[in-house]
């Protein structure tokens, strides 16, 4: 029997019912979540609560607490890897990979249809209209992102050092944002170290080492100019980009610290600047229908995969991306109560959490630009006051993000006709 180990200091009781019937269960229910999961990943994560804790009582209310302090902990996206969770814990590693999937199936399903609608009607007027409301309103989501974000992570002066530090390494100096990241969890172990392991700081830093210096660049062959859109299926690239797509989203889902927005600049300057898989205009729109999408935004993934290598290369993609969360959480569990207790860990965490902000700031500037800024001057006028009008709600009156792409949509179409 496929049961769960018991989790320290949480013991979990193994469930009375057939294997069969609670993978079957797990299934349908995250199904259902999956399909209607808008919101973002608190809504996600208090649906979850909601289904397994407060209506079917599969734990108690301490072991979904110490399931969602484990989920922040980890990189990747926390609502997904809280679903991955309370699989595991109703029906072991079974259960994680059903739940897992499950979760993640109807939005992957929605993106590639709305990826491939998307590149088909390309040029069209009506579509370009609509992006003239949905962009202003996606920079309007990153930004509020990053105002509760600092509120989080930011506590002093060294946060705000580390922040600031990213932002302009990444903006200015295009340093590579993993890279970034892992020095930034090497200051985090320096600045935040331990009060009783003051000047043994020097030990941890030597297995960070080899990660700065390994593969941060991508496998393939960088184009000369920006890849033209693949065939629906992409039968004709797989070949070429399956292990390209598969090794940079691998990596990228093993760092995307702080939310799922912290996709944007593990993303932005390299498939739009290094690989030239596709262009800034392109990107941001990919970001806007992974946000239009139930479940988690870092779905995002499979609108890059569907450019370079159609629905396969989506597929591909997304598989990679979540992998990480889907390793830590069903072969991992056992250790991460205890490894989240670890002082060393939280020090590398809080210089983390401030470079996520500061990569996030860095790569919002030049999406902003090809958002705000149209070919005219009504349009780009339209385009600020959607922008503007976006982040007033999402901000002052705390509009989830689902309402609001729907709605810049909406005002774009009806501007586009007169301007």
């Amino acid at each position: 029997m496929n049961q769960p180990p018991n989790l320290d200091p949480v013991a979990v009781e193994p469930p009375s019912e057939a294997l069969s019937a609670r993978l079957k269960e797990l299934a349908l229910l995250f199904l259902k979540l999956g399909a209607i999961g808008f919101g973002g990943p608190q809504a996600h994560i208090a649906m979850i609560h909601d289904e397994a804790v407060a209506r079917r009582g599969w734990f108690e209310e301490d072991q979904f607490i110490e399931g969602v302090a484990i989920c922040e902990m980890l990189p990747g996206p926390a609502s997904t890897q809280m679903g991955l969770y309370t699989g595991y814990l109703r029906a072991g590693q079974l259960g994680a990979l059903v739940a897992g999937l499950c979760f993640i199936a109807p939005a992957f399903v929605i993106l590639v249809v709305l990826s491939w609608a998307y590149f088909r009607f390309q040029g069209v007027p009506q579509i370009e209209d609509l992006f003239l409301g949905i962009s202003p309103v996606v920079i309007a989501i990153i930004l509020g992102f990053c105002w509760k974000l600092s509120k989080k992570v930011i506590k002093d002066w060294q946060g705000v050092a580390i922040a600031l530090a990213v932002l302009l390494l990444s903006l200015v100096f295009r340093v590579n944002v993993l890279l970034l990241f892992v020095l930034a969890g090497v200051a985090g172990l320096v600045v935040y170290r331990p009060a009783s392991s003051s000047g043994r700081s020097s030990a941890w830093l030597a297995p960070l080492l080899p990660i700065t210096q390994s593969g941060l660049t991508l496998l393939t062959t960088v184009p000369g100019e920006t890849l033209a859109v693949s065939s629906f299926w992409g039968l004709d690239r797989i070949q070429d980009y399956a292990l390209p797509l598969f090794t940079f989203f691998l990596r990228t889902g093993a760092f995307i610290f702080g939310g799922g927005l912290v996709i944007i600049p593990l993303l932005e300057s390299a498939v739009v600047d290094d690989f030239q898989w596709m262009t800034r205009s392109e990107f941001l729109d990919g970001v806007a229908l992974g946000s239009l999408t139930p479940g988690p935004v870092v779905i995002t993934a499979a609108f890059v995969g569907f450019k370079v290598a159609g629905a396969l290369g989506a597929l591909v993609a997304t598989v990679a991306i979540f992998t990480p969360s889907f390793l830590f959480i069903m072969f991992a569990s056992p250790f991460l109560l205890r490894l989240r207790q670890n002082l060393w860990v939280k020090s590398a965490l809080k210089g983390v959490m401030p470079a996520a902000l500061g990569a996030i700031a860095a790569a919002a500037i030049p999406l902003a630009a090809a958002a705000l800024i149209q070919p005219t001057l009504p349009r780009t006028v339209v385009a600020f006051t959607v922008g503007l009008a976006a982040l007033v709600a999402l901000v002052r009156f705390r509009r989830p993000t689902w309402q609001l792409v729907p709605a810049g949509a909406i005002a774009g179409l009806l501007a586009g006709a007169v301007v």
